[in-house]
């Protein structure tokens, strides 16, 4: 008898070490909310799910409703991000999460209180969600995979012994000034002193930056609101995450990565929105419903059509919005313009001048939303008017399509330094502080020209070329993501000490 309860007792110890070696891993993934998060954040939920991994991805519940709205209306209890993805066998848990607010509160209108909240009382909420998931299916290997604005994550992740992920979907150059504040401050240069425009080569990994190009939080002016508090909890908090992913492109910031690596293993993993076998898969990202323009593209011949789109995020002025507008009908050219309602800081207008739309005939095609990507891609695109947005950018980029660019706020700046500065696939939209028609003409004109772009474009396609070539199977963006996943997987190990 104790003979048998012995061997029962080996046959379940076998059994146990067999199951622990087995144990899947599983990643509980948080973007911010905001389109231009969300969207690599899925991506990213995609690819390692396709690599075996079980998925546990936590929307919002205010943008699980937009979402929700935006796909065919489709009521809150049907709608489901990931249905086709798990048809196609990907294991992706997809649930959602208060943030406090009721679901009439305009996050929009009132930015400062909610961001605020979600420094202060969001950890509380995500802690206790990670807690319960957790203890659901303790046989799964669980880490935290959130967005690096969550300066909280590495309370967490101690609390439950998990590895901390941090995801970051700007550019590397980006992250290392709010990373390098301690040194920005050391040189005199955070906070920086409002129309300070000096050149600086002290950050590791990055040759030269113009303090005038600094996003906004690094800024005096900037010291009491909530967006230098979440920057400085954010580059604080980063700093104790296991990994650091970016969603950018190796061989367009080789240097600066790797001198980051330095400090922290970081990953370069992307492009992430263009994932060779993403096309299985039919996930709904857009939180606004989206227009169907292809019919009027059709009607254009190849590269006449000019894009002009500023994002999901950020305010202008009307009289921005009338200068782009004059400029566009002065210029003559063919266009499509995604403005929303909103964009002027008024939730019911677009800013658009009376009788706008009348009088571009059938020169222009005035939409509120639409499918980015599938716009740049369509042949008879040529260029894209861009606010400088990192989607929007690397959306460009893989589509070898040439920009004009007017950054706004946060990181468009620096976004648009790599652009015009850098990379040579774009111009400014304006040479000086105010926008003027006749100069927005002008600059189009150049843009859509053949002869006048011919170096915009030849750049354009050389970037186009290294995006596509890093996406194949031997390409950076494979080899890196690789690379993190055996990383990762072994800290993992390490982590539960089994």
């Amino acid at each position: 008898m104790i003979a048998t309860c012995m061997n029962c007792l080996e046959n379940l110890s076998i059994k146990h070490k067999m199951a622990e070696r087995h144990r899947k891993p599983h990643a509980i993934i948080i973007p911010l909310p905001l389109q231009g998060h969300i969207n690599p954040f899925i991506n990213l939920s995609l690819k390692l799910a396709s690599n075996g991994f079980t998925i546990t991805f936590v929307n919002l519940e205010f943008i699980h409703q937009m979402l929700s709205k935006s796909h065919h209306n489709n009521t809150t209890s049907e709608f489901d991000l990931f249905a086709e993805a798990r048809k196609s066998g990907l294991d992706i848990r997809y649930t959602t999460i208060s943030d406090g607010f009721p679901p009439e509160f305009d996050r929009g209108l009132h930015l400062e209180e909610f961001w605020e909240s979600m420094l202060q009382n969001f950890t509380a909420r995500v802690d206790e969600f990670v807690g319960k998931t957790i203890k659901s299916d303790p046989y799964l290997d669980s880490f935290l995979v959130l967005d690096t604005f969550f300066s909280w994550t590495a309370e967490v992740a101690e609390k439950y012994n998990l590895v901390n992920v941090s995801f970051w979907t700007q550019p590397a150059l980006v992250f290392s000034l709010g990373y390098h504040s301690d040194l920005l401050k050391e040189n005199g240069h955070f906070p920086l002193k409002d129309n300070t425009d000096e050149e600086i080569n002290y950050i590791p990994g990055v040759r030269s930056v113009s303090t005038r190009d600094f996003m906004r939080y690094l800024k005096e002016s900037d010291l009491s609101t909530i967006s230098n508090k979440l920057a400085f909890e954010t580059f604080k908090g980063v700093k104790k995450a296991d990994f650091i992913l970016h969603n950018t492109l190796h061989e367009l910031e080789s240097d600066t990565l790797s001198a980051l690596n330095k400090y922290q293993p970081n990953y370069a993993i992307g492009p992430i929105n263009f994932v060779k076998n993403f096309a299985t898969y039919t996930v709904h990202k857009s939180i606004w419903s989206e227009s169907d323009c292809t019919h009027w593209l059709d009607s254009k011949s190849p590269g006449s059509v000019l894009y002009v789109s500023f994002g999901s995020l950020v305010h202008t002025s009307t009289h921005v919005i009338e200068e782009i507008a004059y400029g566009l009908l002065l210029s003559e050219v063919n266009f499509i313009w995604a403005v929303r309602t909103g964009i002027v800081g008024c939730a019911d207008t677009n800013g658009l001048p009376d009788g706008f739309e009348d009088e571009i005939k059938d020169k222009g095609l005035i939409i509120p939303w639409c499918n980015q990507l599938r716009i740049l891609s369509d042949p008879a695109v040529g260029g894209f008017m861009t606010h400088c947005g990192w989607n929007s950018i690397v959306e460009s980029l893989w589509c070898g399509t040439p920009m004009i660019c007017y950054p706004v706020d946060y990181d468009q700046p620096i976004n648009r330094k790599l652009v015009v500065d850098d990379w040579k696939v774009g111009i400014n939209l304006s040479d000086g502080a105010s926008i003027d028609r006749k100069e927005v003409a002008e600059k189009i004109k150049y843009l859509m020209g053949e002869t006048s772009s011919k170096s915009l474009r030849q750049e354009s396609n050389k970037v186009k070329e290294t995006l596509r070539n890093a996406t194949e199977i031997n390409g950076s963006l494979e080899r890196n993501f690789d690379q993190f996943i055996n990383d990762l997987k072994e800290k993992i190990h390490a982590t539960k000490k089994y």
